[in-house]
């Protein structure tokens, strides 16, 4: 029986080995390129709703769990949307009274 199971691992570990290393075309197999981000962030602009709804962030063997990351990125791109038209409606009611002081020096 001792001979069968060292005779069997043997065979086993061989035929792995083979397939690993030999793959049909003498190549052992490429090593893989580890994850990382597709579409980062833009470096040239600030960031808007759009690039952090994109984002995909690469999964790792320990990491946070998706579910909450993925919350937390549709909160803050909530958050950046609400506040950038917050801040064009300032731009835009800054500009009106702008032009408003303009117009009543001249008069």
């Amino acid at each position: 029986m001792f001979w069968f199971l060292l005779i069997t691992m043997v065979v086993v570990v061989a035929a792995v080995t083979l397939a690993v290393v030999g793959g049909g075309d003498g190549e052992v197999l490429p090593e893989v390129a580890p994850e990382q981000l597709v579409d980062p962030l833009p470096a040239t602009r600030q960031v808007d709703r759009a690039d952090v709804e994109a984002l995909r962030l690469p999964v790792g063997l320990r990491g946070y769990r998706m579910a909450d990351v993925d919350d937390v990125l549709v909160r803050l791109g909530a958050e950046l949307a609400e506040r950038d038209a917050r801040i064009a409606e300032l731009e835009e009611a800054l500009a009106g009274a702008a032009t408003g002081d303009a117009d009543g020096e001249g008069a």
